[in-house]
């Protein structure tokens, strides 16, 4: 069930509301007058969904790339052509 406070709780509550978003690793919904007005979450869940966002564009960009007819390549020689570039040749 989501959290949800009225915006009077971020001046008189705000470290008893980070304590439970990092404990929790739930958003805060912060209420205005009744109404939903903004977020409040830990900044390592926010920074894990934004690379979670991009990670899901850069699949949704690769899909459009092989229906679009696109060659792909073989994981085991990608795989290798990395660890050659961080380890050197193998």
């Amino acid at each position: 069930m989501p959290s949800i406070r009225p915006i009077s709780d971020l001046r008189n509550s705000a470290n008893e509301i980070s304590d439970f978003c990092r404990q929790t690793r739930e958003p805060v919904f912060i209420t205005r007058n009744g109404t939903g007005d903004m977020v409040v979450m830990n900044l390592e869940e926010y920074e894990r969904q934004m690379a979670l966002i991009d990670l899901y564009g850069k699949l949704a960009v690769a899909e459009q790339q092989i229906a679009d007819g696109a060659e792909g390549k073989d994981f085991s020689s990608v795989a290798k052509q990395m660890r050659e570039r961080i380890h050197g040749s193998v």
